[in-house]
């Protein structure tokens, strides 16, 4: 048989008709469905046949080099539980509008790491070309081993994916974790980090959180990227806190002060203070961190122990965090509307100094 020879058509979904799709990458399980018997695949595939097994259980229907989105299927086919190529009576299916090579969905299987952030419009991700390896995320029982251009990640919980491009990716925090996870480079560590934050993708404690469930926070180049992530955040929470007050045209505070009594005790610092309504705002931006640490302990004591206070003084304390202000800005300056409206049915708080920070 000429390798080059166009097969018969066997069905009006042959291999002949689904080779001209601009993806062409099926599994073996499709193609015998598609009336392609094992013999005829690998027969294909002998070298310098028209086709090509690019993993395990997965031919590439052409012989050239695949693209970034063929590659990225095969993968995805590749570590994917098989739920549509037989029938409940293990019949195989006809092929159809559900199958996977048509509509991208996998069951249990979801690119991560690199890949995934470069999926999800990451600028300091590589181009998907140039990664030798795509991560795949898989439950922690599936039996698989990493080959050729896919790495099995394995989890014993699987996140709810997103879908980029019709392909199921790892949501952002849980990407960046298997990524990092393979990074040795502190830069690229923080610049991976820092974009996340800066372009909104996600919540530095939602990054934090999975670096922490990775076991990850016991590097330092990833503790030293994570304070650098929280010091980030803390700059684009005051943006967006600045923004706020102007955008829903609340009166203008004081910015980033201290209170004390007169003569007395440091009272602590404030992002923002309306001294004649006696209302504070505060920005918690704390980031979780690894285990049981007693400076966490500390912060967050001191942390309550101020807030406590202030109010017994009668100034009321607005606690927002970096989530809020981005999801709900307009409800929080609604809190914080109500908060200094509110104020002259209250009694008069005590008298404090306030000192620029």
């Amino acid at each position: 048989m000429n390798h080059n020879t166009p097969l018969p058509p066997a069905s009006p979904h042959s291999p002949c008709h689904l080779s001209e799709r601009p993806r062409r990458v099926m599994t073996t399980a499709q193609l015998k469905a598609h009336g392609v018997p094992s013999a005829e695949t690998n027969e294909q595939c002998r070298p310098g046949g028209a086709w090509q097994q690019i993993l395990p259980g997965v031919v590439l229907l052409h012989p050239g080099p695949p693209t970034s989105e063929e590659r990225l299927h095969a993968v995805l086919m590749y570590a994917a539980r098989d739920v549509s190529t037989t029938g409940p009576a293990g019949v195989p299916a006809q092929p159809g509008a559900d199958t996977p090579h048509r509509t991208g969905t996998y069951a249990e299987a979801m690119i991560t790491g690199l890949a995934a952030l470069t999926l999800h419009g990451f600028s300091c991700a590589p181009p998907l070309l140039s990664l030798e390896k795509i991560d795949v995320l898989v439950p922690r029982l599936r039996r698989l081993r990493s080959t050729g251009c896919a790495r099995v990640v394995r989890t014993s919980a699987l996140p709810a994916p997103q879908q980029v491009t019709g392909l199921p990716v790892a949501p952002v925090p849980r990407a960046l974790a298997d990524a990092v996870a393979d990074l040795t480079d502190a830069g690229a560590v923080r610049r991976l980090l820092m974009e996340a934050v800066r372009s909104g993708h996600c919540e530095p404690s939602s990054v934090v959180r999975e670096l922490n469930q990775a076991k990850l926070l016991s590097r330092p180049y990833v503790v030293d990227a994570v304070d650098s992530l929280v010091a980030e955040a803390r700059a684009i929470a005051e943006a967006r806190l600045y923004r706020m007050v102007r955008e829903y045209g609340l009166p203008d505070p004081a910015w980033n002060v201290d209170l004390r009594l007169p003569g007395g005790p440091y009272l602590g610092g404030l992002d923002a203070y309306w001294p004649e309504q006696a209302v504070a705002v505060e920005l918690d931006t704390r980031a979780p961190r690894q285990g049981h640490r007693q400076e966490d302990d500390a912060l967050w004591s001191e942390y309550a122990r101020k807030r406590e206070h202030l109010e017994r003084l009668g100034i009321t304390v607005v606690h927002l965090t970096p989530k809020k202000l981005h999801e709900s800005m307009e409800q929080q300056a609604t809190v914080v509307r109500t908060a200094l409206m509110a104020s002259g049915d209250r009694d008069p708080a005590a008298y404090v100094v306030v000192l620029p920070r």
